[in-house]
């Protein structure tokens, strides 16, 4: 079996019933390297329930890259699937050193709970991602707009996010956001993230809320990315 047909066997048994590299929101205008493959994983603690996340994605050529996943959320004890993304990224311009990139996503996020007695269709949404590298990737900037249509609201909103990277040494990046949408208050996440093999096995750790609202939307996560060498010629 080729590398790329074993990757979409695991793709099709993930749990059927995702951004820049975890932990943010804000997208880059970056891809994984080309025909290789990455794993973003995190477990996400609210105030009243947990998330485990798993997106697994590849860029199947030079300038597209695919992901497919989805989360599981806990709450009273009950587990129920409650996100599942579709998304296509290629780039109109790769982000370089000192320089800028950008880009565009488009994807599809279906949320069983709620569409399981509707169609199989989800929400929608596009946006175009722009970085910016400074002092030789020192600090790097992340600049989203976009749209998206909520079904189970019928209304479309802005969406946007600014986020930053900020590099303490060659293993280590403090990372920092705030994101949201024209109808609501928007959030923001600090925290650290880490190459335990570089290049390869990426940890990361995360606080999050939304801006002046106490409590109620906080969270905690923990993650951990794995990136492939190229599967395929």
């Amino acid at each position: 079996m080729k590398p790329c047909h074993f990757l979409l066997a695991i793709l099709l048994v993930l749990p059927a019933a995702a951004h820049a590299a975890r932990p943010m929101i804000t997208d880059d205008a970056r891809l994984v390297d080309p025909r290789s493959c990455q794993l973003e994983s995190w477990a996400k603690h609210n105030k009243n329930s947990d998330e485990y996340w798993a997106l697994p994605g590849c860029n199947v050529g030079d300038n597209l890259e695919l992901t497919y996943g989805g989360a599981i959320s806990r709450e009273d004890g009950n587990a129920n699937t409650t996100d599942v993304i579709l998304q296509a990224k290629p780039l109109f311009r790769p982000l370089t050193t000192n320089n800028y990139g950008i880009g565009l996503v488009v994807g599809h996020a279906r949320h069983p709970s709620v569409d399981e007695k509707s169609s199989m269709l989800g929400d929608a949404y596009a946006y175009l991602p722009a970085s910016f590298s400074l002092a030789d990737d020192a600090l790097i900037l992340h600049l989203n707009l976009g749209w998206l249509h909520e079904k189970a609201e019928h209304q479309n909103k802005l969406t946007w996010g600014v986020g930053s990277e900020t590099r303490l040494n060659d293993r280590l990046q403090a990372i920092a956001e705030v994101f949201g949408d024209d109808r609501e208050r928007p959030f923001y996440q600090i925290g650290l993230r880490y190459w335990l093999v570089k290049e390869r096995v990426q940890i990361d750790t995360t606080y999050g809320n939304r801006l002046d609202q106490g409590n109620e939307d906080r969270w905690l996560s923990v993650g951990l990315r794995l990136l492939s060498p190229q599967l395929w010629h």
